[in-house]
């Protein structure tokens, strides 16, 4: 695959610099700004007299570790459907949740947990950080194969910035319920690609459509991600929930519209399906959908048949959306959607802050009991009504799709830059450009 002298040498030139300078700045920003917290400095917590028991780390770190491999193996293996595109699926996954736990850390910290001008860090600052990077690599769905990793860090530099403004409008400004982030992460991700990629739209694109299909192993590769997806989901919604009778609920919730949005992916495939055939794309994807659906209401009153009836709804539009909605998208819209995140996390995502909207509008002192204040404690305190709050959750949709796309748009124009290293619309989906030549590659 030959290529200039001046383009290698960019090539080679580029990534390092990059890595060492937003390496080295967050360093320094956690040399100057980050603490321990309370329960993690031996100081505070020996001087508390606390039990090591009830140290925080031991109810969180079960969900964290879940969560932490959902990021890394679950989206990386997602997205190794391509079939000439692995190395760099899984690696530059590992790239941008690397870079995005450290940035977002900073920046988290220093919108919500400042205490005396320090950031104090935690377990539990280790599962917002992680909540952040799975937003970017939704994103990096959208514009998979199609941009280098020169550009991809830079997305993330400015992904994970304007992520952390719309989470604390949303979660500290708003007061608005999003444990499991149908709107912050899923609908704020899929919309900031989706936007992302309109800008970068490449009408030429069509010389690289023959990479841009996979091969029966990649598939594989591919349902390895789904199923550890699928496995802990649970575990995502409920990391950062209240400890006890919610987390418990938003687990359970999780669990039953798994389950349904799986059943309705097969049924929606198999019938819209050539001769009543399964699609792969569908059923690596579409399952996923019932854990989104319910990322808002997960720890409200849903009740176990409103969360099957939620997942079922979610596999059903997602399966509908891959099979007639993303041709469209691209053709009507232009918006070139690699790895169909408007049907997994867009459109699943609004739903599921519709459907919060519904249940907290519904909330009620005579449903939640004493949990009311756990759930809503602004209602529980009598400063909101329940349609107040059903209000300010549609309110905190229409902000999280405001962020994306102007985030999107934003993210489009610093990569359309001239200087940082893309793929030619000819060598787009194709693993030789990043990556050293092998003989798995050279014989593919």
């Amino acid at each position: 695959m030959a290529e200039s002298p001046h383009r290698a040498a960019g090539r080679r030139l580029q990534l390092p610099l990059l890595c060492l300078l937003l390496q080295g700045a967050t360093a320094i920003l956690f040399a100057v700004f980050v603490r321990y917290n309370h329960e993690t400095d031996a100081a505070l917590w020996h001087w508390g007299n606390h039990s090591n028991a009830d140290n925080e780390f031991y109810f969180r770190y079960p969900s964290f570790q879940d969560v932490h491999v959902m990021v890394f193996v679950g989206f990386g293996f997602l997205m190794a459907f391509l079939q000439r595109y692995g190395f760099s699926s899984l690696g530059f996954t590992f790239l941008l949740a690397a870079f995005a736990l450290q940035w977002s850390t900073l920046i988290q910290g220093f919108l919500h947990a400042r205490h005396g001008g320090h950031i104090c860090v935690g377990v539990e600052s280790m599962i917002n950080a992680d909540f952040c990077a799975g937003a970017v690599l939704i994103s990096f769905g959208a514009v998979l194969g199609k941009a280098g990793p020169a550009q991809l860090l830079l997305l993330a530099l400015l992904e994970t910035v304007l992520f952390g403004v719309n989470e604390f409008v949303l979660l500290s400004l708003l007061g608005v319920k999003d444990a499991g982030g149908s709107m912050t992460i899923h609908t704020f991700g899929a919309y900031f690609g989706l936007v992302l990629s309109r800008v970068l739209y490449r009408p030429q694109l069509e010389k690289s459509k023959h990479r841009q299909g996979s091969v029966y192993h990649s598939d594989l590769f591919a349902m390895i991600g789904t199923i550890f997806l699928w496995v802990f989901w649970p575990s995502f919604n409920s990391a950062p929930t209240t400890l006890g009778d919610g987390q418990h609920r938003t687990v359970l919730h999780t669990y039953y519209s798994l389950t349904a949005s799986t059943l309705g992916t097969f049924a929606l495939s198999a019938l819209v399906g050539e001769h009543g055939r399964l699609d792969m794309v569908h059923i690596q994807n579409a399952v996923l959908a019932g854990g989104v659906v319910v990322g808002t209401a997960g720890e409200m009153m849903l009740t176990p048949f409103g969360a099957l009836a939620a997942g079922f709804l979610a596999g059903s539009v997602s399966t509908l959306g891959y099979k007639f909605f993303t041709p469209i998208l691209e053709a009507k819209f232009k918006v070139q959607d690699t790895c169909g995140v408007h049907n997994l996390h867009g459109m699943p995502g609004v739903l599921g802050a519709l459907l919060g909207v519904l249940v907290a509008g519904l909330a009620t002192h005579e449903a939640y009991g004493e949990g009311l204040d756990s759930v809503f404690p602004l209602i529980a305190a009598g400063q909101r009504t329940a349609s107040s709050q059903a209000m300010h959750q549609l309110f905190g949709l229409l902000v999280t799709l405001m962020f994306a796309s102007v985030g999107g748009g934003l993210g489009g124009i610093l990569l359309r830059l001239p200087f940082l290293d893309s793929p030619p619309d000819s060598q787009c989906y194709e693993d030789q450009v990043y990556w050293e030549d092998n003989q798995m590659l050279v014989h593919s």
